[in-house]
């Protein structure tokens, strides 16, 4: 389950806002999301919920665990290189966070896990 912190809200609101922009323009969805692109924001959000670095986390295309499957990692790509752009427009302060304050963010190292005696 997504912490309660700002930092992982708007992460979510993020990746949810940038899906709803790429299935609106792409398939045509206006009231609800595609099946294709709601379980992708599902799959996302998921992803997001069980992060090991939570708030203290850089972008995902930073990150040194990547925990998305090839497949899903891919449309997320996807959906980011159509609704970056346009997240400018649709949604300036998210994207300015996304870019200037989460993007460069350094990526946390994963601890180490110590065998247990």
């Amino acid at each position: 389950m997504r912490a309660d912190h700002p930092r992982m809200d708007r992460e979510a609101k993020t990746i949810g806002f940038m899906i709803d922009i790429y299935c609106r323009d792409r398939h045509g969805a206006h009231d609800a999301l595609c099946p294709e692109c709601a379980e992708l924001r599902d799959y996302a959000l998921a992803r997001l919920d069980k992060c090991p670095f939570q708030e203290s986390k850089s972008t995902c295309a930073n990150c040194t665990v990547h925990c998305y499957k090839p497949d899903m990692r891919q449309r997320v790509r996807e959906v980011m290189r159509y609704s970056g752009p346009r997240m400018m427009w649709r949604h300036p302060l998210l994207a300015l966070a996304h870019l200037l304050i989460d993007g460069r963010r350094a990526a946390p190292a994963l601890p180490s896990k110590k065998a247990n005696p």
